[in-house]
């Protein structure tokens, strides 16, 4: 074994167990770090088996990217994260669709039978990584309607392009070696149309599934290119990547009882609300009303459940990380904790618009990790839990999972809050979360809403609290 394979594997390996030690919040940090040394080594190792070291354009490109990179990293809030890490699968199949058709262009050298083959695979999971990325993370973050965009006939362009590139694909094995630029550029084309077809139709409630998908994508995209350029380096390390990402991608289908051809296809689609089997109609304005004036004229009441509270469990949503209010929820809980409460953090694996964000979120407000519990490890303690504190959930909370068939949400897990023995919600209104179903637990006997942006609510809660407290 050579030098250069023996290194290699050795940061493949660092990669590998990077990841290992990033599955647990305590070695997060850690894994991420070695990940980022591992990737450096591997970058190095290549530069130096290759003999370019000297080349001055390479290093400034190097020098672009890792201002960008860091200026990125360094500027981007929480909340941004998710269309960071999309945009970032979509610099890798970017990237990998570039050396692709660089290699079928001939720029590379010689292209044989096999080389057209990967390069060509290369070129179109790459392309529609890029593709499909950029559309995610303009949804993401706002630059595009989150809804699922579908229009007519829709599936049948999906086919007619996916079937395009097919026969493109198939011609690059057995067309001449001067017609392969048009046939090249043909592919380019029709993949990144294509990413854009099938991501548009993907709501926002479901981009943890795109998300981690995309990055399988990248990944993927990279192993093949590395067959094109021939460096095992970039086949390991592409296919370490690729298959997190599809395992990653399983577990979020699992964790929403989704399957990904329903994800993709877009058929997660708002209900209409003059129809939802299995859930009682909800009057909105008048809840609306009900609920605010429950929320603010009676403000004491909810506070001094919360108070004479033993145990206590917050579920955080992604309307807490749009309002920002994980500071605010932090000052709140750690006066819950001065008052001698048992507090507790209830996660659903897609509670925000990636796996892991509400945990990125807390950890940004120095919540602790032992005080995060996933949805399979804490689902049992609702029942003997005194008050549940909503701050911005509604799908992951919503029991019409349980009764509502035909609906987006029928069947998902979701956090049993409804059980507890009381359970209050700061939301910005009534209105149903990404899946278009009415929430039955707004208008449970053993639920308050408190309405308004929940940065204000429950800093508003929080101090009355500590005013309490303190008067007490």
């Amino acid at each position: 074994m050579s030098w250069v394979n023996l290194f290699g594997l050795v940061f493949a390996l660092g990669t590998v167990w990077g990841i290992k030690l990033m599955s647990s919040p305590v070695t997060a940090v850690k894994g991420n770090l070695l990940g980022s040394v591992s990737m450096a080594g591997a970058i190095i190792l290549t530069l130096l088996a290759e003999n370019i070291l000297s080349l001055p354009l390479l290093w400034t490109a190097i020098a672009i990217g890792t201002l960008f990179g860091y200026s990125l990293a360094v500027k981007v809030a929480m909340i941004q994260m998710p269309q960071m890490v999309a945009l970032l699968n979509g610099f890798g199949g970017g990237s990998s669709a570039v050396v692709s058709l660089l290699a079928l262009l001939g720029v590379l050298g010689n292209i044989s039978i096999a080389d057209r083959f990967t390069s060509g695979l290369g070129l179109v999971i790459g392309s529609i990584t890029l593709s499909g990325s950029l559309i995610a993370a303009a949804k993401l973050h706002g630059k595009m309607n989150q809804r699922p965009i579908i229009f007519k006939g829709q599936s049948i362009w999906n086919n007619l392009t996916l079937l395009a590139i097919g026969l493109l694909f198939v011609s690059l094995l057995v067309i001449p070696s001067n017609a392969i630029t048009q046939g090249a550029f043909w592919i380019l084309a029709l993949a990144l149309a294509y990413g854009v077809l099938f991501t548009i139709r993907v709501g926002g409630a479901d981009m943890p599934i795109t998300i981690s998908l995309l990055n399988s994508f990248s990944g993927i995209a990279a192993s093949i290119s590395g067959f094109a350029v021939r460096n095992p380096l970039l086949v390991a390390i592409g296919a370490i990547v690729g298959a997190s990402g599809l395992i990653l991608t399983r577990l979020m289908c699992k964790a929403m009882n989704r399957g990904l051809s329903q994800v993709l296809a877009g058929r997660t689609v708002l209900m209409d609300k003059k129809a939802v089997p299995g859930v009682s109609s909800i009057d909105e304005n008048h809840l609306s009303l009900e609920r605010r004036a429950k929320g603010a004229g009676d403000q004491g009441a909810f506070l001094s459940q919360i108070k004479n509270a033993k145990s206590i469990i917050v579920i955080p949503g992604y309307g807490m990380a749009l309002a920002q209010a994980q500071h605010e929820v932090k000052k709140l809980v750690d006066i819950l904790k001065g008052m001698h409460k048992e507090v507790k953090f209830a996660i659903h694996p897609v509670a925000g618009r990636m796996p892991g964000h509400m945990n990125v979120l807390l950890a940004e407000a120095d919540v602790p990790y032992d005080e995060l519990f996933e949805m399979d490890d804490i689902n049992d303690e609702f029942r003997e839990t005194d008050v549940v504190i909503v701050v911005g959930a509604n799908d992951v909370i919503n029991p019409a999972a349980n009764t509502a068939e035909g609906t987006p949400i029928y069947g998902m897990p979701i956090l049993r809050a409804y059980e507890a023995k009381r359970v209050v919600i700061f939301n910005l209104d009534t209105k149903p979360g990404y899946a278009g179903v009415d929430n039955p637990l707004y208008s449970m006997d053993n639920a308050t809403l408190v309405l308004g942006d929940a940065a204000e609510t429950v800093l508003q809660a929080a101090n009355r609290l500590q005013d309490t407290a303190s008067s007490g």
